[in-house]
């Protein structure tokens, strides 16, 4: 049976749930569907002429299933300009936060929105703010943040008088993770889960409503995962409104900003912040996932702590997750593949596998050593090599040995079965007269911790 479509000759407007203080402009909210302007049609066929003229009526009853009698449709076809977003990328590389903020906001008006997670990236919203366009804000509420974050989210509503749009996860996936596994299982085999139903999921949910949105990402965030991302992209991992591949671009007006740069800026502007920062937390995620960092720490080390660094997204920015060649997730550089060796002092022992396993096999060494399990790709393996090349220059003729082992691809089960790798870089310390290595537990990897813990043990 045919049927008989009638639209009506008003144009259909959003579907919208708050507004923007300084406009009148009314805000699709996130993850809704929205309706779109369409063109008026009560025939049952179009002919793409590519020119507007009258409709002529039909007779309904001589529509049959065979046949469907055509009317002259006239439709002026809009023109659409396929972006080049690699060469806008490259066009906005040496740009400021606040021009490429700008220029996304003009190019996508209600249909992008910030990513705010309350941490640093409150920079964002002053930025959008700065541009005096009308701005969209969401967050993800996990249902695990520190109370701090949620009274940030409060003041900067206040502040700059916008409602935050929130996503929260799905009561019922959220139910049988924790009925079956328990609260804290996250600790035991990783973060990935708990995150793809408190994070991720709610994340595409937001991003369905959207065509592009703009998050605080930073190449000096995470050196194994963001050191290449550009100010915009297609974004690799998720979809927009439109849906399929290529449907919704990601813009990331801080990417080559500096963390110091930032809080500079965010000083400056007396900008409201969370007050964990002041407790030594730099990046800031969930509650039982995030720590305070030490100085000289890389603040990506605050986070999933009991974990590999290589590890340390957790969903939302998987498209900075590479595949090396056999098809194995990587960070830029992982596992074995090539890359720059560290701790390269001359006063630094390269041992090799059948090395540290003779040297756990001497029960009465002459000599103590100490010993950093690693991988050169490891960003904060990176962060202390300056501090271990010092130790080892400072212990030189001392009757210490310091020494490297590099723990991961294929000696990486065999370091953490035998030599207690729990995530990189791991340091031992095999003392005099004993066999059995002490791992060192601090997170403080400076020169006078690391020398300080080896004389009460050596």
């Amino acid at each position: 049976m045919a049927l008989a479509i009638n639209v009506s000759s008003s144009s259909s407007s959003a579907i919208s749930s708050s507004s923007f203080p300084s406009s009148d402009l009314k805000v699709t909210k996130i993850g809704s569907v929205r309706l779109l302007n369409r063109t008026n049609v009560s025939a049952a066929s179009l002919s793409l002429s590519g020119k507007r003229s009258s409709v002529k009526a039909l007779n309904v009853q001589s529509i049959t299933k065979e046949s469907i009698v055509a009317s002259e449709v006239t439709e002026k076809l809009d023109v659409v300009e396929v972006e080049d977003f690699e060469e806008l990328a490259k066009r906005l590389e040496n740009a400021s936060p606040l021009e490429i903020m700008d220029k996304a906001l003009e190019k996508f008006g209600n249909d992008i929105a910030i990513a705010f997670s309350g941490a640093e990236d409150v920079a964002l919203i002053e930025y959008a703010h700065l541009t005096g366009r009308p701005y969209r804000v969401f967050s993800l509420d996990t249902g695990r943040l520190n109370p701090e974050t949620y009274r940030l989210f409060d003041t900067v509503e206040k502040h700059y008088g916008i409602r935050i749009e929130y996503m929260f996860p799905d009561a019922v996936e959220v139910q049988a993770l924790v009925r079956n596994k328990g609260l804290f299982s996250f600790y035991e085999d990783g973060h990935q889960e708990c995150c793809r139903i408190r994070k991720v999921r709610p994340l595409r949910r937001a991003l369905k409503g959207l065509r592009a949105w703009i998050t605080g990402q930073r190449k000096d965030q995470s050196p194994g995962t963001r050191s290449e991302i550009p100010v915009v992209q297609v974004d690799p991992v998720f979809e927009g409104l439109d849906g399929g591949v290529g449907s919704l671009v990601k813009w990331n007006p801080v990417a080559n900003v500096e963390g110091n740069d930032v809080w500079n800026f965010l000083r400056t502007m007396d900008v409201p912040v969370n007050t964990l920062h002041a407790a030594g937390y730099v990046s800031i995620g969930c509650e039982p996932c995030t720590r305070a960092v030490l100085p000289a720490q890389h603040e990506r080390e605050g986070r999933w702590w009991w974990e590999d660094a290589k590890a340390k997204e957790c969903g939302l920015h998987k498209g900075n997750i590479k595949e090396n060649t056999n098809g194995n997730a990587t960070a830029n550089v992982n596992g074995t593949a090539t890359v720059a060796d560290i701790f390269n002092s001359e006063n630094v022992v390269n041992l090799s596998r059948q090395g540290i396993e003779n040297l756990m096999k001497l029960e009465n060494r002459k000599e103590a050593w100490i010993v950093v399990l690693y991988a050169p790709w490891c960003p904060f393996c990176q962060a202390m090599e300056a501090s271990f090349d010092e130790l080892a220059d400072k212990l030189g003729g001392s009757g210490v040995k310091v020494a490297k082992f590099r723990a991961d691809g294929d000696q990486k089960d065999f370091a953490k079965k035998e030599l207690q790798l729990g995530s990189f870089p791991t340091i031992l310390v095999f003392p005099k007269n004993s066999s059995r290595p002490i791992k060192y537990p601090s997170e403080k990897r400076d020169v006078d911790s690391l020398t300080s813990f080896l004389n009460l043990v050596r």
